[in-house]
């Protein structure tokens, strides 16, 4: 009987060492690595009456939080006139929507309007690739395919 405490113990720090385990195992399964969990997010700038946060909300809202770029970077809103106080940015937002890509609180890039559906999808998608480490997968989103529309350049 003097045993039971010892076994009680061990099984205690067993639980709570394979708690982490656990966790990464889950997150592994889910397609999320450790580093990059709850790290990046899109946070939408809106005001009240905003006709492209209006047609963003009617075209992407629905399917962004099914999408990988949704799963990546949870969206998150803001209304520019009450900003939250725990976001760092470069600068100042005045156009809406603004969608900015944030990590940890640091703005780390930004894309100021909203340009359609055709073209959201690819600009968004760069702007996770270049600045938070997002990688694609096969059918990352349901936009048309990236190469049908090419962006005009001047010159």
């Amino acid at each position: 009987m003097a045993f039971t405490p010892l076994i009680s113990l061990l099984h205690r720090i067993r639980r709570a060492a394979s708690a982490p385990l656990a966790a990464l195992a889950l997150l592994a399964t889910t397609g999320i690595s450790a580093e990059t969990a709850d790290a990046a997010e899109l946070v939408m700038v809106e005001q009240p009456g905003c006709a492209w946060c209006a047609r963003w909300d009617a075209e992407i809202a629905p399917i962004y939080p099914k999408t990988a770029e949704g799963r990546f970077a949870p969206l998150r809103r803001a209304d520019l006139r009450a900003m939250p106080e725990d976001l760092t940015l470069s600068r100042r937002v005045t156009f809406t929507p603004t969608f900015l890509i944030v990590e940890d609180g640091h703005e780390m890039a930004r894309l100021e309007g909203y340009p359609g559906e055709d073209f959201f999808w690819p600009l968004i998608t760069g702007l996770l690739q270049e600045h938070a480490g997002f990688v694609p997968t096969g059918s990352s989103h349901s936009a048309p395919d990236q190469t049908t529309a090419p962006l005009a350049t001047n010159g």
